[in-house]
C-alpha cells in the first residue's frame, strides 16, 4: 500500500497542446502497464493534439463543456458527468469548447502515449 497526499501534486503546463492546459499527475503507474489518472483544466478552445494509448483512456468529465473526436469520424460535445471510453491505439483528440473551459478526469492503462499533429480549427 502506498498513500500518495495530495499536496504532493503539482500541476503542470500541458505539452502537445494547443492553447493553454494544466496537468495535474494524481497517480502515475505503479507498476508497468498499471493506471495512470490525470486532472486536466484546459481554457476555452484548448485541446490535446492528436495522439493515441497503447491502452485503454476513460475521460469523466468533471465541470464545463468540451468536444472529442475519434478520427474519421465527427466530433461530439461534452458536459459534465459524461464519460468517453477510448480503446487502445484509436487516435483522437479532446479539448475545451470554445468559449467555455473543461476540466475532465482522464484514466489511462498502459504504455506510451504516442502523439501526433496538431488539430486544426476546421477539425
Amino acid at each position: 500500500m502506498e498513500l500518495i497526499r495530495a499536496k504532493d501534486s503539482q500541476a503542470e503546463r500541458g505539452e502537445k497542446f494547443t492553447g493553454t492546459v494544466w496537468v495535474d499527475r494524481v497517480l502515475k503507474a505503479q507498476q508497468p502497464g498499471g493506471i495512470r489518472v490525470f486532472l486536466v483544466f484546459f481554457e476555452p478552445g484548448s485541446r490535446t493534439h492528436w495522439h493515441a494509448h497503447e491502452g485503454e483512456q476513460t475521460l469523466y468529465i468533471v465541470a464545463g463543456t468540451g468536444r472529442v473526436r475519434k478520427s474519421g469520424e465527427t466530433g461530439s460535445e461534452i458536459s459534465p458527468g459524461d464519460i468517453v471510453y477510448i480503446a487502445p491505439g484509436e487516435k483522437h483528440w479532446h479539448g475545451a469548447g470554445p468559449r467555455a473551459a473543461m476540466i475532465h478526469l482522464a484514466v489511462t492503462t498502459g504504455g506510451d502515449t504516442a502523439w501526433m499533429e496538431e488539430v486544426t480549427e476546421d477539425e
